[in-house]
């Protein structure tokens, strides 16, 4: 007979999860992670089937409840826009589209502000892995390559709302600039943080240049 669960996995996810944020993949020890869940190792094997399993499970968390709420006001602005293309309907520039770039970084750069020093949530999952782990994993490697082309898309389908008339290209030539400053700024918010947030308000402030001045 099967042993029965008597935590909850969301709680266990989310405390392993700033423990792999804070550490990354391989800095994070199976001690750490017992400490921050309060379960055992053979417990957490039992659930997750190994310390993989669980990080793999943090990372989906991580998209679902930190990255995706973020993203989703550029995400509607896109698919509304890509909705009227697709009907055949000339595209209007969305003002809406444009304040939800500047907004995503603004909000971005206040998130990364307000977090005290020394926070286990400064900088960015995923961006850590891509420094680390991910140079040597192959599953992983993808998974912090659809991170990046998810921020991608959601970005490039708000400033192609924002401004129809703008070229593909020259679309995501914005998106890729915009999401380097984002990219780089987290990477360096446990060095400088005030740095870090500077980047995120250049950002900001490149956004609100390319949105149209009726925006």
């Amino acid at each position: 007979m099967g042993r029965s669960q008597s935590f909850d996995t969301t709680t266990v996810v989310q405390s392993a999860r700033d423990v792999f944020w804070d550490q990354g993949l391989d800095g994070a020890s199976l001690p750490d992670l017992e400490r921050a869940t309060g379960l055992n190792r053979s417990s957490l094997y039992h659930a997750f089937g190994s310390k993989r399993g669980l990080f793999d499970a943090a990372v989906e968390d991580y998209l679902d409840t930190v990255i995706r709420p973020r993203l989703r006001p550029l995400v509607t602005a896109g698919q509304a826009a890509a909705g009227e293309r697709a009907a055949g309907r000339p595209s209007a520039a969305s003002p809406e589209a444009g304040r939800a770039v500047v907004t995503y970084f603004e909000r971005l750069g206040s998130a990364v502000e307000q977090l005290p020093a020394g926070s286990p949530r400064l900088g960015c999952l995923l961006v850590g892995c891509a420094t680390g782990a991910a140079g040597h994993d192959e599953a992983l490697r993808a998974a912090v390559d659809a991170y990046r082309a998810e921020l991608t898309d959601a970005l490039a389908g708000a400033l192609r709302a924002a401004d129809p008339a703008l070229a593909d290209g020259a679309v995501e030539q914005r998106a890729r600039l915009l999401l380097s400053l984002q990219l780089s700024a987290l990477a360096l918010a446990r060095v400088n943080q005030d740095e870090a947030v500077a980047m995120l308000r250049a950002a900001r402030d490149q956004a609100a240049e390319w949105v149209p001045r009726d925006a």
